[in-house]
């Protein structure tokens, strides 16, 4: 016996509508474990960062980016003096600054 290709189709469209409100759910479940596991913990980072980087001062020991270890002799606005050896001076952004060291750091190295 066949069956008109409607009849089939009208017989299959109930059993969908569960199948979208599953989608649904999956959706923002993927999108909760995404926020929770990437998003969150980068946006918590920068703020980090954003942080270390307004609470620069002089005389505080720092890395660059590049790995430069030096003690901060000047802080501008957006360039920090970064004394690396004795009279040997970079001038580097702020956000190059990767991480303060414990005062004393430089000494016993």
């Amino acid at each position: 016996m066949n069956f008109p290709t409607t009849f089939v189709l009208a017989q299959a469209a109930p059993g969908g509508a569960q199948n979208g409100t599953f989608m649904l759910i999956l959706l923002i479940v993927m999108f909760g474990f995404m926020y929770f596991t990437m998003i969150r913990p980068q946006s918590k980072r920068q703020k980090e960062h954003r942080d270390l980087i307004a609470g620069l001062s002089k005389g505080d020991e720092v890395v660059t980016n590049g790995g430069i270890a030096g003690r901060i002799d000047e802080v501008g606005e957006n360039f920090v003096t970064v004394e690396i050896a004795p009279n040997v001076k970079i001038k580097v952004q702020r956000s190059a600054v990767q991480q303060v060291l414990p005062k004393g750091t430089l000494k016993s190295s």
